[in-house]
């Protein structure tokens, strides 16, 4: 993902802007009828920072609805158009359904829009409304994730797009993003910085105990807005930052991959294409960036930076030899290269690279996200190193090094089924997680702005990596390389990703060596590998994945449970200790949250076969003992992950069931965007088709079995690579409005 929202720490708004902008001011004067027609609401209010106190729409955005209706009370036929609201950053949208979407950020401590509706028959015919918008907007905390051992400590900030005022964020630690149990570890003074130039920010230090006996995480939860959800007033704003206490005593902290490098640029860091940014007439409204995710080398020895298109190509629309800067554009205010002289903003961005080629998404002969630029004398580290890719210091952090390279010649690792992974990206630093499913046939969309308000197209991947975990990734790790941790062998490029219903990340990445592949055939340079050194070990710590837990800790509606009490009849025929089935009972699918599933006990070997489902209800089959079934000991979960496997020619058998089948099945329903091959999470010994399905068109019932094989849903937003996905609301611009850059000058590196 390219574009990032909530993670700019200083935000400081032109001083210009802001005497503009003003504060306060009185209510426009608005006409919400006609002799013909009328608007309603007269006048309405949107609460930024408050996320229970708004509607909202299908992906979590506060939203306002207007209706225009004739005077025989039947819905009049208009037009709708918005207009007044902050100076800086505009009046916000509005749906030709009357669907009122405020903007991302205020300069002011109110805005008011008027909401104007034309009759279509008659366009001198209009009646308007005012809505009236404070702000708000808590972003997403950085860093979202950390690691530390015993007695560490963590700066965590939260950022409020408000200028000036006297808002504040509240911290507490807690056991859940929610805010509900109890944290380890302690939490200082919170100090608020505000002002009429900047966006109010406040800070918090998080320290771990003294002791850390086992592994787990911690939750620095923010609340901001109204009052608390016991004075019936609505529900706070929250966002969370989880904090990985650790036992083995490593830090790792992904604010060191959003710095300025200081020598030559390590990979895994913040960049992007230096002129990867949105405006409005002549000011700069929003940014993308992504990560610089390794060095690849061509047959000439000549060393390239490698990240996706969408980072360093700007989707197809970058030209040859565009500047590639460090940090990306998101970590510097949206300020870029080569800013005018007199503007009072200097970037601190640096020139590392110059775009060299990309792989073309709109053409029909790629299969990968992927872009080069040829690095810049010594900007970049000639030995491939990755920040946190190495092992622990003395201090607990961790050392940057090369990915290895010595068991494939730099070409790349094939990555099977459970395999456990790690990335170094700019937004959550080092991270692990497993592959969760493989040849995945995925849709993503992509689009020409950073505001994804011009979709450009979308490009269905073929044959891709899956990958579960908890934070492994988020926006802005776009471009970060996928490498085994036993070994650090290359064995993808994250591009998208996602949160799924159930908080647990999924990545998609593109196999390593089929891009280097597709680079050696369409990007001049003859045939490119990585640049890195001998295998190693990985040592990250994995957040781990909670997609069993969060499962089975859903509660199944009255129908749900009554389908499993009438198959339970049916299962009940199919117990016969002998063979193996000693016993049946109701429990929870894992495949699908929130379906009723049959649980079928049989001997801890796990040798027999039991069906998918029971009279259209999903089973689960879960070893355990003669005596544990008779006393109710059983559990009621199967294995995780890992502890049994499917067998080579069950995964084959799955695999050519997704051949068949994955085009049909994402043409037909479009609510489905991706088709792979896993493992069953009802029964870890069978394949499973692992599906995954928009959360904002979910169908009314999901096929257990196709062809015979089972089914496994993972219910997310449709993939994007341009908006942060962290959040359950869009993304909320805070980068201050400025004026655009003069155009770079062309080859400011040297290079050709």
């Amino acid at each position: 993902m390219r574009k990032l929202t909530g993670r700019n720490f200083s935000l400081l708004l032109a001083p210009a802007l802001l005497t503009l902008a003003g504060c306060g001011g009185g209510l426009m004067g608005a006409n919400s009828a006609n002799s013909v027609f009328s608007v309603t609401p007269g006048t309405g209010s949107i609460d930024t920072d408050c996320t229970g106190c708004n509607a909202a729409n299908a992906q979590g955005a506060s939203i306002h609805q207007f209706a225009a209706t004739l005077a025989n009370g039947s819905p009049a036929e208009v037009t709708w158009s918005v207009s007044g609201g902050d100076v800086v950053s505009g009046p916000g949208s509005i749906s030709a359904s009357g669907q009122y979407t405020p903007p991302s950020y205020l300069t002011a401590d109110r805005a008011e829009v008027v909401v104007t509706a034309t009759l279509t028959a008659d366009p001198s015919l209009r009646a308007s409304s005012v809505v009236t918008v404070t702000p708000g907007f808590l972003q997403p905390l950085t860093p979202e994730n950390v690691a530390l051992g015993a007695n560490g400590t963590a700066a965590i900030t939260g950022i409020l797009a408000e200028a000036g005022g006297s808002a504040r964020i509240r911290f507490a630690l807690a056991g859940s993003p929610a805010g509900s149990g109890e944290g380890q570890g302690s939490l200082g003074a919170t100090s608020c910085q505000r002002n009429s130039q900047a966006f109010t920010s406040c800070t918090v230090t998080y320290t771990a105990p003294s002791w850390v006996q086992a592994t787990g995480a911690t939750y620095v939860v923010a609340t901001a807005g109204g009052a608390a959800p016991a004075s019936g007033a609505g529900i706070v704003s929250r966002a969370s930052a989880v904090v990985l206490v650790n036992a083995a005593g490593v830090t790792s902290n992904p604010a060191t991959h959003q710095a300025q490098s200081q020598a030559s640029v390590m990979l895994g860091t913040s960049g992007g294409n230096n002129t990867d940014y949105d405006t409005r007439g002549n000011h700069i409204v929003d940014c993308c960036s992504g990560t610089l995710g390794a060095l690849v080398e061509d047959a000439s020895k000549r060393q390239y930076l490698l990240s996706n298109n969408h980072v360093l190509a700007k989707s197809d629309h970058a030209s040859v030899g565009d500047t590639i800067v460090q940090p990306g554009l998101i970590d510097n205010n949206c300020t870029p290269l080569g800013y005018s002289a007199g503007s009072g903003q200097a970037s601190s961005v640096a020139p590392v690279a110059q775009l060299t080629g990309w792989l073309p998404l709109s053409s029909k002969l790629t299969n990968a996200d992927a872009a080069i630029a040829q690095v810049a004398s010594r900007a970049a580290d000639s030995s491939g190193s990755i920040l946190e890719l190495g092992a622990k210091q003395p201090d607990g952090v961790l050392a940057a090094a090369p990915p290895g390279i010595s068991s494939t010649g730099g070409r790349g690792e094939a990555a099977a089924l459970d395999l456990k992974v790690a990335k170094s990206g700019r937004t959550t630093g080092l991270t692990c997680g497993g592959v969760s499913a493989v040849d995945l046939d995925v849709k993503v969309d992509y689009f020409l702005d950073c505001a994804e308000t011009r979709p450009y197209l979308t490009k269905t991947f073929t044959h891709q990596l899956a990958i579960s975990g908890n934070q492994f990734s988020d926006a802005g790790d776009s471009g970060a390389l996928v490498v085994d941790a036993a070994n650090a062998e290359p064995v993808g490029l994250y591009f998208a990703g996602g949160t799924d219903v159930l908080g647990v990340s999924q990545a998609v990445a593109n196999p390593a060596s089929d891009l280097l592949s597709e680079l050696s055939e369409q990007v001049g340079g003859g045939a490119y590998t990585f640049v890195g050194t001998a295998d190693h070990a990985v040592s990250c710590l994995s957040y781990g994945d909670s997609t069993i837990a969060q499962a089975q800790a859903r509660t199944l509606s009255e129908a749900e449970t009554a389908r499993a009490e009438q198959a339970l009849a049916q299962a009940r025929t199919l117990v016969n200790p002998a063979a193996g089935i000693l016993g049946v009972a109701i429990g929870k699918s894992s495949d699908h949250p929130g379906e009723a599933a049959v649980i079928f006990y049989t001997g801890e070997s796990m040798t027999v076969s039991a069906p998918s489902t029971v009279e259209g209800v999903r089973t689960l089959v879960i070893p355990s003992t003669a005596r544990a079934v008779a006393y109710g000991s059983a559990p009621q979960t199967p294995l995780g992950t890992g502890a049994v496997s499917p067998s080579s020619s069950a995964l084959a058998q799955a695999v050519a069931v997704k051949n068949q089948v994955a085009a049909s099945l994402m043409r037909r329903n479009p609510a489905f965007f991706g088709v792979g091959v896993g493992q069953s999470l009802d029964n870890p010994k069978e394949a499973a088709l692992v599906i995954y399905v928009d959360r904002n068109r979910l169908p009314a019932a999901l096929p257990a079995t196709v062809d015979g094989v089972r089914t496994r849903y993972v219910v997310m937003a449709r993939l994007h690579v341009t908006r942060s996905y962290a959040m359950p609301s869009p993304s909320k611009l805070h980068c201050m409005a400025h004026k655009a850059s003069q155009p770079m000058r062309r080859n400011p590196l040297g290079l050709f």
